[in-house]
């Protein structure tokens, strides 16, 4: 039972980033949403069959707690109808956490999954290139892959380029470093396509993190590098449509005095709600209604969101939640701490202008730091092999000689 909830695990991890593009339609939803319940019953009985579960820490606890008060919220809530609906889907995208921190046992683990991601981030990007190619899209200025909101394809594929960097720089199979070198490229291309303002600034902060992890202790690696940035730049300036070059350009401009594409208007109508009920909110997925919206809105702002729909008390939590990810990027060491610790940096700067509790990449991502910073202290000498270079763990030892 438990190598079935495994492999459905990685499964899971590997859809999660493509997971809207291929919907089956209600009951049963989409492909994530399959593996995911799926991996639930496997690890449902081999948790039984194992006798024991393995001890939870602050962030288990601590999401533990933001669904317990997302539940209490039903009491107050100014639609409850929505509220019920969160919790139900609420359910399904934090599981993660726990079930990655009973699944992940050894540091290959941790990589397997961390490869899983990349590949599934691949996938997204290709379908985001098909969308690109298709003669239905020649007028547009923003491309995505089919059922996704460009924005989130754009976080989703930011999240996989400091990760992609991790495992290029301390893969030793060919076919991995392949996957990762590949992806690098592709991964800010399909950015671009996107048209995604925030995505291309979170992709730069991307891209710096992993140039860290790769050069770090490698430097002969910066000529090649460098001799590949303008082959880089002229292929973006040979596929990306001016339309979206000049969409991207505005950046400066809306950051300096523009409504950043209306959302002002929303962050003051959101401000507006959470000043009504600034203790326990509106109740849990009631941002809209308590902001007065249309329904296709959303908060734009993950922040605006959890003080509008659960107060101060919700906000607590969850920045609670995320200096338990700082704690655990810190009992890191070496590559990891940086490409983990960029890929928990991209992830904050997005979610000031996105909407990003609801989404399972963001549990799933947390749950690979909170068993990251576990495996660095349970097992730091193997870690520090799995995720290394040669050169890194030779300069480790003769550091830990004695003179």
């Amino acid at each position: 039972m438990r190598s079935a909830a495994w492999a459905l695990m990685v499964i899971f991890t590997f859809a999660v980033p493509w997971e809207y593009s291929l919907d089956f339609g209600e009951p049963v939803g989409n492909v994530a949403r399959v593996a995911g319940v799926l991996l639930l019953f496997f690890m449902i009985p081999a948790a039984l069959q194992a006798g024991r579960l393995r001890t939870p820490k602050a962030l288990q606890w601590l999401v533990m707690a933001l669904f317990l008060w997302w539940s209490c919220s039903a009491m107050w809530s100014i639609d409850t109808d929505a509220t019920l609906d969160r919790l139900r889907g609420a359910f399904q995208v934090m599981m993660s956490v726990w079930l990655l921190w009973e699944l992940v046992e050894k540091p290959e683990d941790l990589r397997i999954l961390l490869r899983a991601y990349v590949a599934g981030a691949c996938v997204l990007a290709a379908l985001t290139l098909a969308n690109f190619a298709s003669p239905d899209t020649a007028d547009q200025a923003r491309f995505v892959a089919e059922g996704q909101d460009p924005n989130d394809v754009a976080r989703f594929l930011d999240l996989g380029l400091p990760i992609a960097a991790l495992l290029l720089n301390s893969e030793r199979r060919w076919w991995a470093r392949l996957l990762a070198l590949g992806y690098l490229p592709l991964g800010f291309l399909c950015v671009l396509l996107t048209g995604s303002r925030e995505g291309l600034l979170a992709g730069l902060l991307a891209l710096a993190g992993g140039a860290v992890v790769l050069f770090r202790r490698r430097p002969e690696r910066l000529g090649p590098a460098l001799f590949c940035v303008p082959l880089l730049i002229a292929l973006i300036w040979a596929v990306v449509p001016e339309a979206t070059l000049d969409r991207l350009a505005t950046i400066p401009e809306q950051m300096q005095g523009g409504d950043l594409n209306q959302r002002l208007n929303i962050w003051t109508a959101g401000w507006q709600a959470f000043v009504r009920r600034p203790l326990f909110g509106s109740g849990a997925g009631t941002f809209v209604a308590a902001a007065g919206l249309a329904p296709i809105d959303t908060a734009h702002n993950t922040l605006l969101s959890l003080v509008v729909e659960g107060g101060i008390v919700e906000l607590t939590i969850c920045a609670t939640i995320v200096a338990a990810c700082v704690g655990s990027v810190r009992r890191m060491a070496g590559t990891l701490r940086i490409g983990m610790g960029t890929a928990l940096a991209v992830w904050c700067l997005t979610l000031l202008a996105a909407t990003v509790e609801q989404n399972r990449t963001t549990w799933v991502l947390l749950g690979l730091i909170a068993c990251a910073g576990r495996l660095a202290v349970e097992a730091p000498d193997e870690t520090a092999r799995c995720f290394s270079t040669g050169s890194e763990l030779h300069s480790a030892h003769a550091l830990a000689e004695p003179a």
